[in-house]
């Protein structure tokens, strides 16, 4: 095993392959780090007694880990199955099919393009350092085109087919947050003014803007945007135009409504 591949740290939580069972535990291969082995102990494996280490997994088999202990003189990694909380899995689980589906993009990319592997790790390098992962890096292609790339200085071609396949294969999510805003007006013309009023604030720029009824003299706001402190800039806009379009004898006030994310690639 080469001395400078690199190493995990305590703590992480890693996909690995089981390589091979064994009566006092599994040794696995850390996909993440170049096939770099660890062992899960028995005791680490569940909470209980473990009776039939072969009931828990196969050979060839995909297991979510955490790092307990490195020695990195002996590059002797110890595993634990048992500390791996469900969100950490769900999460791990996540985050290694999106790396998998932006290599994979990325091996379409060089299959159309027809470069070698060395021109493929060092577009992969590029993307990785400027966007910190790969697939950040196409999900920002997704979104935004050869423009999300444009830092990188790509030869157009490359950059056209990375915008092409990242917006086949990958759907950004979306941020939405809301309010629920309460403006009245006594003027005689007050339904009027608060309606020009609304319409006024719903252009916003970089968001999709939607006001609706909610029962006099209430509106609920909602925006939506590619990122949550977008939206969240957003809508603090909306909430000042429309603070800024009642008059002063005119009743304003709102409450911010619970946020959420919805859609994007898992």
């Amino acid at each position: 095993m080469s001395a400078d591949r690199p190493l995990p740290e305590p703590g992480e939580v890693v996909v690995c392959t089981v390589r091979e069972i064994t009566s006092h535990g599994i040794y696995v291969n850390l996909d993440q780090y170049d096939g770099t082995n660890g062992f899960l102990h028995v005791s680490e494996i569940s909470t209980g007694w473990v009776r039939n280490i072969d009931r828990v997994a196969k050979v060839s088999q995909k297991l979510i880990l955490k790092v307990i202990r490195i020695n990195r003189a002996r590059r002797e990694i110890d595993l634990s199955l048992r500390q791996v909380t469900n969100e950490e899995r769900r999460a791990k689980v996540i985050e290694w099919k999106r790396e998998e589906r932006a290599v994979a993009i990325i091996e379409a990319v060089k299959k159309k393009l027809g470069f070698d592997d060395i021109h493929e790790r060092e577009l992969r390098r590029k993307l990785e350092e400027e966007f910190g992962s790969l697939y950040a890096a196409l999900e920002a292609a997704a979104r935004r085109r050869e423009k999300a790339l444009a830092p990188l200085a790509l030869p157009e071609n490359e950059a056209n087919a990375i915008a092409e396949l990242a917006s086949e294969k990958i759907v950004p999510p979306k941020y939405e947050v809301g309010a629920l805003v309460e403006v009245s007006s006594r003027s005689p013309e007050g339904i009027e003014q608060v309606k020009k009023t609304l319409m006024s604030a719903a252009n916003a720029p970089s968001a999709e803007v939607h006001i609706s009824y909610a029962g006099a003299p209430h509106y609920r706001v909602r925006v939506t945007a590619d990122d949550y402190k977008q939206a969240e800039k957003a809508l603090d806009l909306v909430l000042e135009k429309i603070k800024d379009g009642v008059g002063k004898h005119d009743a304003f006030s709102f409450k911010r409504e619970i946020s959420r994310k919805y859609g994007g690639s898992s």
